[in-house]
């Protein structure tokens, strides 16, 4: 990939990126969580009442190792089950928690071993996408395509201490509270809305659900996305 700019939002100035520091329950555990998008990264430095920073960066990639989660080689259960690896999943029912433990034996890939890793950014109504999978409210195909609603966008997500070594400061970019603020809230109801439509629609007569998964013992090279 090269040199590449990448934006993080934040509610302040971060001119050099400490490793070690930050949030493990994050998506992909602990990370520096940022976008290739200045308006998202926009979006996602507002919060209601306070304005915020797209800080942006370069980083050379060259010699580092990147787990692009959205390439051919990886599949939707791949992304989830490093999700359920560090976030926190209320397992509510039997279902539930056997799902999350055959996903995690399963469709875990090695990713703690890239220094740089691409995928779905788990929001408030893609986590909840998520969940209703675990469920058994929806199926396979539709969790794929939920992860498209709304455009919520690709993280990019520096992980190993070399990698943070790569980073360069460019500058920080002001994100207005009022205007980008309406906006993150609007890309989220969006994916909802468009989401609370797809149930609607009448399921597909051989749609995989996670209790088939779980029944047949479904491995990668059997699924149906």
């Amino acid at each position: 990939m090269g040199k590449i700019e990448i934006f993080h939002g934040s509610g302040k100035i971060i001119i050099k990126p400490e490793f070690g520091v930050g949030n493990p329950k994050n998506d992909y555990g602990l990370g520096f969580y940022c976008t290739k998008s200045l308006e998202l990264a926009k979006e996602w430095a507002s919060t209601e009442g306070c304005d915020g920073f797209a800080n942006k960066y370069e980083i050379d990639t060259t010699s580092l190792s990147l787990l692009n989660l959205n390439s051919s080689s990886y599949n939707i259960l791949n992304w989830l089950a490093i999700l359920l690896d560090n976030r926190t999943f209320e397992t509510k029912t039997p279902l539930a928690k056997r799902a999350k433990e055959y996903l995690l034996e399963n469709f875990l890939p090695d990713y703690k071993r890239y220094d740089i890793i691409v995928g779905y950014r788990a929001d408030d109504s893609y986590f909840s996408f998520s969940k209703s999978f675990l469920d058994n409210g929806i199926s396979l195909e539709q969790l794929n395509r939920a992860m498209h609603l709304g455009k919520l966008g690709q993280q990019f997500v520096i992980k190993s201490e070399r990698a943070f070594e790569k980073i360069k400061y460019i500058e920080s970019i002001p994100s207005e509270n009022q205007l980008y603020y309406p906006k993150r809230s609007l890309r989220d109801n969006k994916a909802r809305e468009e989401f609370y439509q797809m149930l609607k629609e009448t399921p597909v007569d051989n749609a995989q659900y996670v209790i088939d998964i779980l029944r047949d013992k479904i491995k990668e090279d059997g699924l149906r996305l």
